[in-house]
């Protein structure tokens, strides 16, 4: 059997996933204030355009799917400067991708932000659960995976910002396994080699002749198809089902206390 581990190292390609798109107007040009808010035609204008370019994440209603439940984002602190920003720029770290400049404008930003702003008077229920009995759960079940601020195991995404990316809907779908979600990056495989030997694990990489993967110790290896008897890309995610029986109710609420609050660690800075 032909195998092999690679020590990767990480390019500075990161800083140009990263880097910002140029916007057609300057943050010191734009006005701070939504200048469509209440204006009848951007609002259904701007429904229009949430329903086509942002309902698949966020759901149809903009109470979440697989990104946040916007109807909330006023209430919660942020101003329309702020929203725009993050429309336009995106979140890294999460699906949240920038706006491109080139087909989406100024004014289309804004006639969404008039259209969600409209939502914005639906009552959301207050958040329960314990953030720090959450926390202390989350390293003691899901930390091995889960990067958190620098912290954690490398199988599973990094949920620095999941707070900023996921609804508490979304979060229970996947906790208790009702959710088959999985983010790109981290599909779930399992090799067979000729020697008998089952790996599973997440894949990195893959051509015509060898796949490479992360297995679930954390060990990058590459592998020859040739020397392999069976492939299978997995539909089930590598994460545990966390069960009522593993999971009671009280402590999941602890720990979507901890999650819903996970939005990076300049959060506080914003």
């Amino acid at each position: 059997m032909m195998r092999w581990s690679w020590t990767l190292a990480v390019a500075a390609t990161v800083a140009i996933a990263h880097a910002a798109p140029q916007d057609r107007t300057s943050r010191a040009e734009r006005p701070a204030k939504n200048p469509l808010e209440g204006n009848a035609q951007a609002i259904s204008n701007g429904g229009a355009m949430f329903r086509t370019r942002c309902a698949g994440c966020h759901g149809p209603d903009a109470r979440g799917y697989v990104g946040p439940d916007l109807t909330g984002v006023w209430a919660a602190g942020h101003t329309d400067d702020h929203l725009f920003d993050i429309v336009r720029r995106g979140i890294p770290g999460t699906e949240m991708t920038p706006a491109d400049p080139q087909r989406v404008n100024d004014r289309d930003i804004w006639q969404v932000l008039a259209y969600l702003r409209t939502l914005s008077a639906v009552t959301t229920a207050p958040p329960t659960g314990d953030a720090a009995s959450g926390e202390r759960l989350f390293r003691s079940n899901c930390s091995h995976c889960h990067l958190v601020n620098g912290r954690g195991g490398q199988l599973g995404p990094d949920l620095s910002r999941i707070g900023a990316g996921r609804p508490r809907a979304g979060l229970v779908g996947k906790l208790r396994g009702t959710s088959d979600m999985i983010r790109p990056g981290y599909d779930p495989v399992t090799l067979v080699t000729r020697d008998g030997e089952r790996i599973r694990g997440i894949r990195k990489n893959e051509d015509e002749f060898s796949i490479q993967i992360m297995d679930t110790r954390e060990r990058l290896q590459g592998f020859l198809k040739a020397n392999l008897t069976e492939l299978t890309m997995e539909k089930q995610s590598l994460m545990p089902v966390y069960g009522p029986e593993r999971l009671g109710d009280r402590d999941l609420d602890d720990l979507l206390r901890y999650l819903s609050g996970l939005r990076g660690p300049d959060a506080a800075r914003r």
